[in-house]
């Protein structure tokens, strides 16, 4: 890990720890070694740190360009690979960049469905990481997170809460998987994709 990147890591885990009893269940399933896309579901700002804080080496993450206005701010998803995407318009440099940085060997976090849930169910997902996967054929480690929606809802204030981090099969994709690139495809697997998110369960309940 790169020296920030490194102290954000630890910072992060010593917060989840004492604040959200943080805990990561299945970690032995993460792909450490070699690209992969760690897909979770998405609910709070918490969701990408804890991400993070469940991989033992360093992964990729698009975030929302507004958060980058703030010059120190900014600074800092900089140096911890966070990459600037418009969601309002869909950013398609942004997917060529993550598309790139996996075929280089690098891994990278997506949130299938694009934008954070305002009642803390999982929503529909978008085409975006199916294209991704089109045009990698990358393995998808599936991500299921409890309680970021209860510790810091959109636009409400974070609070302890318990957060457990839910991490399932590897999902692995052939050529044939793809018989056209269109839209329709990278649905389809993008509708794959959260599926296998919406599976996974909190043995903890």
């Amino acid at each position: 890990m790169k020296p920030i990147y490194r102290v954000g890591h630890t910072l992060c885990n010593l917060v989840g720890k004492l604040a959200f009893s943080f805990e990561v269940i299945g970690r032995d399933k993460i792909i450490e070694e070699g690209p992969a896309i760690l897909a979770a579901n998405h609910q709070s700002y918490l969701d990408p740190p804890m991400v993070g804080m469940a991989c033992r080496r360093e992964i990729y993450y698009l975030a929302r360009k507004s958060l980058f206005r703030n010059r120190y701010f900014g600074w800092i998803l900089r140096n911890v690979n966070s990459l600037p995407v418009d969601l309002s318009r869909g950013d398609l440099s942004a997917i060529r960049t993550i598309i790139k940085l996996l075929k280089e060997g690098h891994r990278a976090a997506i949130f299938p469905e694009g934008t954070r849930s305002l009642t803390g169910r999982i929503q529909s997902a978008r085409p975006g990481i199916g294209m991704v996967v089109a045009k990698t054929l990358v393995p998808v480690v599936p991500i299921r997170l409890f309680g970021t929606y209860q510790a810091w809802p959109k636009g409400g204030k974070i609070r302890p809460h318990r957060v457990i981090l839910v991490v399932g099969d590897p999902l692995f994709f052939r050529q044939e998987d793809f018989p056209s690139q269109t839209r329709e495809v990278y649905q389809s697997i993008a509708d794959r994709i959260l599926s296998s998110i919406t599976a996974l369960k909190n043995p903890k309940r």
